[in-house]
């Protein structure tokens, strides 16, 4: 058996499972005048319009099959996605724009968005799609700023190291959508938002910056991300200045809990990693494979991360009443805190630190990949390695170390080998560490 080959099958199978398409499908139905919603009845011929919006890497394809499910019910819409992550839709506009950072097409997708939901009256259903990619792809920027500006924070805050739940409490105090503003835009029209989380712990209000959800962060929360991480003094001065102000009473904040604008807003998460890990772990079985999920809650910085999953490797493989192959899942999302000027993403770098870490380690094949099917800025999910990666890239002439110090994952798998690549998902569910443990002498 090749267990790098199995290690790929498993983590495909955990993405299936989470497909827009069948999650959808899973809580959206329409039994002649009832259409339900994850549990929620609404008497169609009760609700004049409904309206379809979106962000996110996956809200395309949700988009798609909300509209075979809907049909003629649907008045219209506008969902934005990442570029490359299109579906074909007839009565909802799809439009596409940039990733991880913010660019014009996404300030014109969410002008079109926030238009739809202004316009929404008390007997109109609005229907809003978020996946991973949400805070990005609903992009806006405050007056007098720019979107420069927020370009260059972004790319500040992605390479800061900084957790999501940090970073988003930054953007939503910079945006007139996020933290719970796209909703109280949307009253007095009922809301039901349906999201794919790729947050640890499914926390909804930081979900793609959980624009339909009451927001805990404050302004001095996010003063206090940008010092934490000594930012403070390098981001553009008009958006400090704004976050300042607010402190000061001068900006509104977010909307809290208890605000009587979000009352008619049901928010619903239809897919997470446990669902993706929980289906990796069923295909490996069907592979005579046994397997236990060790966590879906991965969070810190990378490195220290895949020491830890490594240890656990090895302490499993050492356990003679642990019947090998064996698999152990992870899920979550680690932080990368980038030093180097290679190419590359967490999970590239996860595999090529393990594969460091892994030498003299018989019979234990490593991968890490993001569901999304994009790690970074690259157009790789991921990457596998084994105990014998390393040694072999030095027979090659490789030098492995000096492309783990210069953060260049991308290049080293692309000369070693052990990509992983599924191409655009349309899913996003955070990252996948999937660990086969297998007899030594196996090939």
């Amino acid at each position: 058996m090749n267990y790098t080959e199995l290690a790929v099958n498993i983590f495909k199978a955990g993405i299936e499972s989470v497909k827009p398409d069948r999650l959808i499908k899973n809580n959206v139905t329409v039994r002649q005048n009832l259409l339900t919603v994850g549990g929620q009845p609404f008497d169609l011929r009760m609700i004049n319009r409904i309206y379809v919006v979106g962000a996110g890497k996956a809200s395309g394809l949700m988009a798609q099959t909300l509209e075979e499910i809907l049909g003629d019910h649907i008045s219209g819409g506008t969902v934005v996605v990442k570029y490359g992550h299109k579906a074909p839709c007839k009565k909802i506009e799809i439009l596409e724009a940039g990733h991880p950072y913010p660019d014009a097409a996404g300030i014109e997708a969410t002008r079109r968005i926030v238009e739809i939901c202004r316009n929404a009256g008390e007997n109109d259903l609005v229907l809003f799609l978020l996946s991973g990619g949400g805070s990005a792809l609903l992009a806006d920027y405050p007056e007098n700023s720019s979107l420069e500006e927020m370009m260059q924070l972004s790319k500040i805050l992605v390479n800061s190291g900084a957790t999501i739940n940090e970073i988003n409490a930054v953007r939503k105090h910079l945006s007139r959508v996020k933290g719970g503003q796209l909703a109280r835009l949307t009253h007095p029209a009922k809301m039901v938002s349906l999201m794919l989380s790729d947050v640890v712990g499914d926390p909804l209000d930081v979900i793609a910056s959980g624009p339909t959800i009451a927001d805990p962060s404050t302004f001095s929360d996010a003063i206090k991300v940008l010092k934490k991480y000594k930012v403070d003094n390098i981001i553009p001065r008009t958006l400090l200045q704004l976050l300042v102000d607010g402190c000061n009473g001068k900006v509104p904040e977010t909307p809290k809990s208890g605000d009587p604008l979000l009352k008619d807003v049901a928010n619903l998460v239809i897919g997470n990693n446990m669902l993706a890990l929980k289906a990796g772990l069923q295909f490996a079985e069907t592979r005579s494979v046994t397997g236990k999920i060790i966590a879906d809650s991965l969070e810190g910085n990378t490195g220290d991360i895949t020491a830890m999953i490594v240890k656990e490797a090895v302490e499993f493989k050492s356990q003679t009443d642990v019947e090998k192959p064996f698999c152990l899942l992870f899920g979550g999302e680690t932080t990368l805190k980038v030093t180097g000027n290679g190419l590359g993403g967490r999970n590239q770098h996860m595999a090529l630190k393990a594969a460091s870490l892994l030498r003299g380690q018989k019979g234990i094949a490593f991968l890490a990949g993001g569901t999304d099917g994009t790690d970074g800025p690259t157009d790789m999910a991921g990457a596998v390695v084994d105990c014998d990666t390393w040694n072999k890239a030095a027979s090659s002439g490789i030098d492995a170390q000096k492309y783990l110090d210069e953060f260049n994952s991308f290049y080293f798998f692309k000369k070693a080998g052990g990509h992983v690549f599924t191409g655009p998902t349309m899913t996003n569910v955070m990252d996948m560490v999937v660990v086969i443990l297998y007899p030594a002498v196996s090939n």
